[in-house]
């Protein structure tokens, strides 16, 4: 039986100005398939992430993508966001499952732990997330893993995966044919060199051919 093909998980750039950044979001959506966009704000003030959170969920759904904040089940569900993503050190998952509710949303990170995804997995969650897989400037990775983890998971796991953490154009693949649900990036599509647009526009290029060769060989 061949999987579902891989798809886009987008996450904002650590900072942004908003006006100029909700341009670039409308364009960088119109390059293809993303599932979801990631609203990830550091050390701003609540008001603030739910005015930015506010101003940019229309642009995310306007192209069929779900809405999804960052470590803050409150604001999330104030917002009426789509789902949240809570690292080990946020809320927990049952934290955030009951701020949210049932019909939300909720991923969690595993980093490179087994464990901690198969718990996140048991608990209901929608989503785990795997990484760093490469080297990023979004944050310093704190953990470490290989493709392989995301092999073991797709043979063992239904719930999705996520890849996460200096995802390229030019790394992804890999991570897409050991059984990566979703590939997560930021710089890889803010920082192209062709734009954004062009961006989404390969990665999703990427995913059909991957899928198309593994559906040839199943």
């Amino acid at each position: 039986m061949s999987r579902e093909r891989c798809r886009l998980y987008l996450i904002t750039p650590p900072t942004f100005e908003l006006a100029a950044f909700s341009q670039t979001l409308g364009d960088a959506l119109a390059g293809g398939d993303v599932a979801c966009v990631q609203l990830r704000l550091k050390d701003k003030p609540d008001a603030e992430i739910l005015r930015i959170g506010a101003a940019l969920m229309p642009i995310v759904h306007a192209a069929d993508a779900a809405f999804i904040l960052n470590d803050r089940p409150d604001l999330a569900a104030k917002l009426g966001a789509d789902g949240v993503h809570v690292g080990q050190s946020d809320a927990s998952y049952a934290e955030a499952r009951a701020l949210m509710g049932r019909d939300r949303i909720v991923g969690v990170t595993a980093h490179n732990s087994r464990d901690l995804a198969y718990d996140a997995a048991a608990a209901g969650a929608d989503y785990v997330a795997f990484g760093a897989f490469y080297p990023t400037g979004t944050k310093e990775p704190l953990h470490w893993t290989e493709p392989e983890i995301l092999e073991i998971w797709q043979e063992t796991m239904e719930t999705p995966c996520v890849a996460i953490g200096g995802i390229s154009v030019e790394n992804a693949e890999p991570l897409v044919r050991a059984g990566a649900d979703f590939i997560a990036v930021s710089a890889g599509v803010w920082s192209h060199p062709e734009g954004p647009r062009a961006a989404v526009a390969a990665f999703n290029a990427l995913f059909d051919r991957v899928h198309d060769e593994s559906g040839d060989k199943g």
